[in-house]
This record gives C-alpha cells, sequence and structure tokens, in this order.
C-alpha cells in the first residue's frame, strides 16, 4: 500500500515522502480500513519524529471502508462506512490501509460525505470526554444547567468548535473566545452567546458580559498566558478542564486553592494507550455523535479541503496548523491512483 512517512521534525519539502509498505493484517479487534478521507489535528505535527527517531505514519482522524476484520471483531462486518480517531501508538491514517480496533470505531454518519465527518472523532471525543466526562456535565439533562455558565478558551479550533456545539446541547450559557473578526464570526456561527478576546483582558472583558465568575472553563488553547486569568474568573467551587501544555510549573495556589476549584485533565488516547476496560465507550461516543449530526444537532466543523492525499498536502496542512492561525478542521480527501 501507499503511505506518507514523516522523516524529520519539520514541514519543509523532504520532510516527508511517499513509500510503498506492506499491506497491514487485522487481528483480534482490529478493522482493516481504506482510508477515503482524513482530518487534520495539532498533535500531527507535535508528535512528528525527532533527531535519531525513525520515520513515522501520522494521523489520526480518519473515515473508510471496512476491508477485513480480526477473529474478535463483532460490532462491524466488511463494507461497513466508519469514522474514528485513531491510536498514538499505531501507524496513522496517512496511508491507504489503516489497522484501527473496533472499540474506538463507529459508523460514519449518513448525511455527511466522507471530509465532513473525518474533521469530528478527535475532536468531539475530546470535546465529549473534557465536558461530560472530566467535568461532569450532562448532554441529556440541559435543564439543569440553565444558570450555569461554561468558558470555552480557544472556541474557534478543531477541538472548541464541536465543544461550543455539544455545550449548548447541554443546556449551558457559552461564552468562546477567539482574537480575530473571522474566527469571533466562526465562534457564533457555532452557537457561541458571547465571544470575548483571549489576548485582551479576559475578567474584565467577562464582567461586560454580567458575569462576574463562570461555572466551568474547558481551555482548549494555550495555558501560560491565561491562568491567573482563569483563576480569577472561575466560580467558587467551579472546574476546569485542559488539554494543551505549557511552559511553566502551574501555581494551583492562590484563587484556585481559595475557590476550592476542581482541575482536571483530558488526553483523548488515554483509553487506547493504556487500553483500559471501559476503551468500548468512545465507540459509544462516536456512535452518539454520528447519530447527532444525521439528526442535525450538530454540524461538521470542516472548513477546507485539500486534494489529493499527497506529499504536498500533508506538509501544507501542517504549515496550516503550525500558524495556530487555523479556523475548524482542515481536512484531505482521495488518493491519487
Amino acid at each position: 500500500m501507499k503511505a506518507i512517512e514523516f522523516l524529520s521534525n519539520h514541514s519543509n519539502p523532504g520532510a516527508a515522502a511517499l513509500v510503498e509498505v506492506p499491506d497491514p493484517r487485522p487481528m483480534g479487534h482490529d478493522l482493516l480500513i481504506r482510508v477515503a478521507a482524513i482530518g487534520m489535528n495539532p498533535v500531527d505535527f507535535k508528535v512528528r519524529p525527532q533527531a535519531q527517531q525513525a520515520a513515522k505514519i501520522l494521523g489520526f482522524d480518519a473515515t473508510g471502508t471496512v476491508v477485513a476484520v480480526g477473529e474478535k471483531v463483532t460490532m462491524f462486518s466488511i463494507g461497513d462506512q466508519v469514522y474514528y480517531a485513531g491510536d498514538v501508538t499505531r501507524p496513522g491514517s496517512n496511508a491507504e490501509l489503516q489497522l484501527v480496533d473496533e472499540r474506538i470505531t463507529a459508523k460514519a454518519p449518513v448525511s455527511l460525505n466522507a471530509s465532513e465527518s473525518a474533521a469530528i472523532p478527535l475532536t468531539a471525543l475530546t470535546a465529549w470526554e473534557a465536558l461530560f466526562e472530566r467535568l461532569n456535565l450532562s448532554v441529556d439533562q440541559p435543564e439543569k444547567n440553565k444558570e450555569r455558565s461554561i468558558l470555552i478558551i480557544g472556541g474557534a479550533g478543531g477541538v472548541g468548535s464541536i465543544a461550543i456545539q455539544l455545550a449548548k446541547l447541554a443546556g449551558l450559557r457559552v461564552i468562546a473566545t477567539a482574537s480575530r473578526p473571522e474566527s469571533t464570526l466562526w465562534c457564533q456561527q457555532m452557537g457561541a452567546d458571547e465571544v470575548i478576546n483571549h489576548h485582551g483582558e479576559m475578567p474584565s472583558q467577562l464582567r461586560r458580559c454580567n458575569l462576574e465568575h463562570v461555572d466551568f472553563i474547558a481551555n482548549f488553547n494555550q495555558i501560560d498566558g491565561c491562568w491567573e486569568a482563569m483563576g480569577e474568573m472561575i466560580a467558587p467551587q467551579g472546574s476546569i478542564v485542559l488539554i494543551t501544555g505549557h511552559e511553566k510549573p502551574l501555581d494551583l495556589s492562590g484563587s484556585f486553592k481559595m475557590k476550592s476549584v476542581k482541575i482536571c485533565w483530558e488526553y483523548m488516547f488515554t483509553r487506547s494507550m493504556f487500553q483500559t476496560p471501559d476503551m468500548v465507550r468512545q465507540h459509544e461516543i462516536l456512535s452518539r455523535v454520528a447519530k447527532l449530526l444525521d439528526q442535525g444537532q450538530l454540524k461538521t466543523t470542516a472548513r477546507q479541503c485539500l486534494r489529493p492525499i499527497n506529499v504536498e498536502n500533508i506538509l501544507e496542512a501542517h504549515r496550516q496548523l503550525e500558524s495556530g492561525q487555523t479556523i475548524g478542521k482542515i481536512t484531505l480527501s482521495d488518493w491519487k491512483s
């Protein structure tokens, strides 16, 4: 099969190459999937091989067709159209064929095309787990959240775009952050009630929304520059979820201690990485998300599709992601024969 291998940790020409590798063989719970489209995420460039490391086939989000199954597979059949976010410990979706565990895979939304579906899995799983498992909110009881608010930092990114929609379904008042007119407009289109600028003084902007504090903060952007502001904006006994790294040690004293704030992390790959007993939960979440998409309660966050899937377009997607200026999701589709 054809695959794109990254050879070094940059996005310049020559950093990746088209290679021929043996077709993988499914075993156990594996599905062998012929990839139709892939979605791009910041994690793609963050895990490129460092110096002295072996070349890697990267890529996580994808949509495709099941062409073979392992002996333990029970939930899928050959010919099923599926979507998934993959596993950071295995070869990725930048290939014609990919092995993915059925327990982290679901049937793709029938109302979306391959590119529109490929934009969804990683960000939807991250947002769903962040809101409904880490912050313990409920999407099925919106009446409980009528008086509650959430600040979503990084609202125009891939995770923020789907988190805004999920938080609105859960009945929350949603304040998102963005820094440009086009990203502000995108957050509003996703359903945000108010949008503030994370490059500005956020607590005073929040007060202009007639809010002294928010009950929840989901930070899907950088942490260091807004940590102190988060301590000021979070309500007493509020909860914060984080997904990105930080350069400096986080001071958990001060406001966070005095307010008895709950702080937790969300890492979408935890279940597959550690083969947790509840790994099938990601199949269940993606199945639920597909249903919400097909019912029109959620919409795809795909905004730009590059064709075909080749080295040049993969590198271009990496460069755009590295800029930190992307809105929604970049996808790629169609392997050139």
